[in-house]
C-alpha cells in the first residue's frame, strides 16, 4: 500500500504545481477613459507602436491585442536563445455611453530556444510598472 501511495501522492503533488505555473500571469493593470472605443482602439494600437511593441494578434470584434514577445534579459545566439521575455495581452471594452476600459497583462517567462524548439517557463512577478506605463501613456494620448 505504501508503494502505491508514495508514488500517487508525488503525482498529485506535481498537478498541483503544474495548474498553479499554468496559469501565473499578474493581475492585470485596468483603467476606463471618458471616450469612445474606436477612438480608444486606435489611440491604444498607436501608443503600443511608438512604445515599440509590435502587434501579433488583434481582434477588434472581441477587443484584445496580444503582442509579440521582447527580451528583458535575453541572449540570442544565432540557433541558441535564453533568457526572460514579455509579451503584452491588452483588452479594451465599452464601459457604458462614451465610457472605454483598458486592460494591460503582461506574460513574463524564462525562454530557452533550441534551433526553433521553444520551452517557456513563467515567471510570477508584482511588478507592474511595464502595464501601468502602456495604460498611463494611453491616457496621455486621449
Amino acid at each position: 500500500m505504501k508503494r502505491i501511495a508514495t508514488p500517487l501522492l508525488v503525482l498529485a503533488l506535481l498537478g498541483i504545481s503544474a495548474a498553479t505555473l499554468s496559469g501565473q500571469t499578474g493581475e492585470p493593470v485596468t483603467r476606463t477613459f471618458n471616450a469612445p472605443l474606436d477612438r480608444v482602439w486606435a489611440v491604444t494600437e498607436s501608443v503600443l507602436k511608438s512604445l515599440g511593441w509590435d502587434v501579433d494578434e488583434r481582434d477588434r470584434s472581441v477587443g484584445w491585442i496580444v503582442t509579440d514577445s521582447r527580451g528583458v534579459e535575453f541572449k540570442d545566439f544565432g540557433v541558441y536563445g535564453e533568457g526572460t521575455r514579455h509579451k503584452l495581452r491588452v483588452t479594451v471594452k465599452a464601459a457604458g455611453e462614451g465610457r472605454t476600459s483598458v486592460s494591460v497583462e503582461r506574460q513574463l517567462y524564462k525562454e530557452e530556444r533550441i534551433l526553433w524548439m521553444k520551452e517557456r517557463k513563467p515567471i510570477q512577478t508584482k511588478d507592474r510598472s511595464v502595464e501601468t506605463a502602456v495604460v498611463d501613456a494611453i491616457g496621455r494620448a486621449l
